[in-house]
């Protein structure tokens, strides 16, 4: 079975990996991401007519919002893009436009699509930059006649050099050759870090393209030179208009859009003021949900079948006070839950990639192990669940600070030839804590 076709359950089996509890909010959106699956197992004209049903995750900051919506997409290897509400701003107003949220989803699969392809020509790619370095080392004689004795001794030595070549007897030798640049360097320089899609067309790919590839003379070792030629020799056999149009196809039918920060756009009926841009954003926003044409470097796309997550705290406000169209593109929607301390020790403990784990892998490139027992872990959960309760609610994101303050002085001293071992105990996470917490005040700009 292929990641695109995995059922519902086998989606949250490999979600509750690396995510702890939230359940309801990975049961939706397995269930969303078979539907995709679904739909395009349709052959009846129904198939356009089947939408996906974009999901609001509402949920303090921390709970697990963009992590669902990141290992999600990792997941079926689907374009994936995150992008801030807030950042938005309506047409007329400076800031990047919501096309742009599209354009960055193209540019993601056309690096997968790419990468992919990369992967099926670089044997092939391989050989022919080993070629390449042989002509530098070994250059062919020039106008001698293939047939005379001269070029079939030449053959002979260049058979005997590439066999060696091969051994790798000429890694470091040096060798001077022209490197293709990118010639849009100077256009970057020219209309500065933003780029020229946040402004309409991109102007900047348009003329980069029709512009002359220049070459510069480097001068590098075997080893270092190859990797150049072989991702020059990769693009040559890559079919760019072949990558550009599965991109976009990818992009249409198996693109994720996740929309963070869409409470901070949301605003009370009747408010005027900042609010009415907010609520400019929104309708900017609307047709890109509802479906529409979207002009990116690599060709237009329509966005009717991407599914858009969008995520929230709503601390101040409800998803209500959205716009009643931009509500109804969200039919979708899952309240989180804040985390508890037990959630806290699982989170520290049980993930592929969990807290302690990268801690215990860091520290051992030192060539000392460190070890937390049980009782430490429950209190590192305390104080983290604490802190968030009396200070200020930032979910997991608590954890990272605690570790970071209680292992301080250990990431310091090491490395320390008399350090082979370190055992983290509940005596050891009190006394990091015991002045933070009695001081609510100073706790505040500490953890």
């Amino acid at each position: 079975m292929t990641k695109f076709s995995l059922t519902p359950k086998q989606i949250v089996k490999e979600l509750d990996k690396y995510i702890i509890g939230q359940d309801s909010a990975k049961k939706m959106v397995a269930i969303a991401l078979r539907n995709r699956w679904r739909r395009q197992q349709v052959t009846s004209d129904i198939r356009d007519e089947i939408v996906p049903n974009n999901i609001i995750m509402i949920g303090s900051t921390g709970v697990g919002k963009t992590e669902i919506a990141r290992r999600l997409s990792n997941l079926v290897q689907a374009p994936f893009v995150k992008v801030e509400a807030s950042k938005f701003t309506e047409v007329g107003y400076v800031g990047r436009d919501v096309d742009s949220m599209i354009r960055d989803l193209v540019d993601n699969a056309y690096n997968i699509v790419k990468s992919e392809h990369e992967i099926t020509v670089r044997e092939k790619a391989i050989e022919m930059a080993n070629e390449r370095i042989m002509d530098l080392l070994l250059p062919p004689p020039s106008n001698a006649d293939k047939s005379s004795e001269e070029y079939e001794r030449y053959l002979r030595t260049r058979e005997k050099m590439f066999s060696r070549l091969m051994a790798g007897d000429f890694e470091d030798r040096q060798v001077e050759f022209n490197v293709q640049e990118d010639a849009s360097g100077p256009m970057m320089q020219i209309f500065g870090p933003l780029g020229m899609e946040d402004i309409g067309m991109n102007i900047q790919d348009m003329l980069g393209n029709a512009m002359p590839k220049k070459k510069k003379a480097r001068r590098l070792s075997v080893a270092e030179a190859r990797i150049l030629l072989i991702t020059e020799e990769s693009q040559k056999l890559i079919d760019e208009e072949k990558v550009q149009h599965e991109a976009i196809r990818r992009s249409e039918q198996d693109g994720i859009v996740f929309v963070d920060e869409i409470d901070k756009i949301a605003v009370e009926r009747g408010g005027g003021g900042p609010d009415v841009s907010r609520e400019g954003v929104q309708r900017d926003i609307l047709p890109i949900v509802e479906g529409s044409t979207v002009k990116t470097k690599y060709g237009t796309l329509v966005t009717d079948h991407i599914l858009f997550i969008a995520a929230g705290a709503f601390h101040s406000s409800k998803p209500s006070d959205l716009i009643p169209e931009l509500q109804g593109r969200f039919p979708i929607r899952v309240e989180l839950d804040n985390l508890t301390e037990e959630d806290f020790v699982q989170i520290l403990t049980q993930p592929k990639s969990a807290l302690l784990k990268q801690y215990v892998a860091m520290i051992a490139a030192e060539d000392v192990k460190i070890s937390f027992n049980k009782d430490a872990i429950a209190e590192i959960a305390r104080v983290a669940y604490e802190v968030n309760e009396n200070i200020e609610n930032i979910g997991a994101r608590r954890l990272q600070t605690i570790m970071s303050k209680l292992l301080e002085d250990v990431l310091y001293d090491l490395p320390d030839p008399e350090t082979k071992s370190i055992k983290v105990t509940k005596t050891m996470v009190n006394h990091a804590f015991k002045d933070t917490l009695a001081d609510q005040d100073l706790s505040k700009y500490i953890l």
